[in-house]
């Protein structure tokens, strides 16, 4: 089955709600490329790239909801429907890192080596 079957609505939550449910215990998995993951991430997500779901999502709690993330909520809404389809309890946080900044969530930026 091509990505483009999970491009439809999944059940979607807001960053400033996200932090509610992270606070509560939810998880954020990071389903960006590892070069903008390398960028900056949120403290405690779990990176998993989207090409990659399908076949890491055994590494994920099932016991826990599972919050996904990207940069603008597109890919996230994707990996939400995949692992939901998969028995997970997933929402996808819309508006990616784009919300979540506007709602001042925390980031872990990389730190770059002097030059």
């Amino acid at each position: 089955m091509g990505i483009r079957h999970y491009l439809r609505h999944a059940p979607a939550v807001s960053a400033v709600e996200a932090m509610g449910m992270v606070a509560d215990g939810a998880l954020i998995v990071d389903v960006r490329h590892r070069f903008e993951w390398n960028r900056n991430h949120i403290p405690g997500s779990v990176h998993i790239p989207l090409e990659e779901l399908r076949d890491r999502c055994v590494d994920l709690p099932d016991d826990r909801l599972l919050i996904t993330f990207c940069t603008g909520g597109l890919r996230s809404a994707g990996a939400a429907n995949m692992l939901i389809e998969l028995g997970f309890e997933a929402k996808n946080m819309t508006k990616g890192l784009i919300d979540w900044r506007s709602a001042g969530g925390p980031l872990q930026v990389a730190k770059h080596p002097p030059s």
